[in-house]
């Protein structure tokens, strides 16, 4: 099981040995510490929780929780199979990845406000023909007239993006020195923002 936290950096690309430009996403990953051990007869499942990025002040339960650890300022965990060989104060680093594996990355997208039905839902809107002035990109009707309330799941205006994002199948294109990861296209989030990373 392989797995790491990382930091967006920017987008660019490289050429493949077949002389193809192929876009990449910079990621700085690692370098993670251990902070907690799961196991199956105590906690009732397997897991490993791993901490990110030093942060100079803690509160008082993150202390008391990464006591005789680097003060770390994200942490997550990542479901692992029984018998792993993971142990509380392990350090892991980018080179767990090599070149070729395909990944899958999570993260929280860009927050792009309150949108109307256009582009929150690709709605094409209506035709700018004589008498719909105002109305191009309105919803229109939003249902039948028996049920006299609005149903959950309509596609209407709202806000958009600021969620959870996976994308899957990511390939590993480099593994560069100072903990970068170069992935195959592009992953959720800004720059910046912190990317949870699986091998599938």
């Amino acid at each position: 099981m392989k797995f790491i936290l990382g930091k967006k950096l920017e987008m660019s690309q490289v050429y493949g040995a077949d002389g193809n430009v192929i876009p990449i996403t910079l990621v700085q990953a690692g370098s993670c510490v251990v902070t907690q051990v799961k196991q199956m007869d105590q906690d009732g499942y397997s897991a490993v929780q791993i901490g990110f990025l030093p942060i100079r002040k803690l509160t008082k339960p993150e202390e008391g929780h990464l006591k005789d650890l680097p003060k770390l300022h994200h942490l997550c965990e990542f479901r692992v199979a029984e018998g792993h060989a993971f142990k509380r104060g392990d350090v892991v680093e980018a080179n767990v990845f090599q070149i070729g594996d395909l990944v899958q990355v999570s993260g929280v997208s860009k927050g792009k406000g309150f949108q109307g039905v256009v582009k929150r839902h690709h709605f094409h809107g209506h035709p700018t023909s004589h008498g719909h002035k105002d109305q191009t990109r309105m919803p229109g009707s939003i249902g039948a007239g028996g049920v006299q309330h609005v149903l959950k799941g309509r596609r209407m205006a709202g806000r958009m993006g600021n969620e959870r994002v996976t994308v899957k199948n990511l390939r590993v294109v480099d593994v560069r020195d100072g903990g970068i990861i170069a992935l195959k296209g592009a992953v959720p989030g800004a720059r910046n923002a912190i990317l949870e990373m699986v091998a599938n």
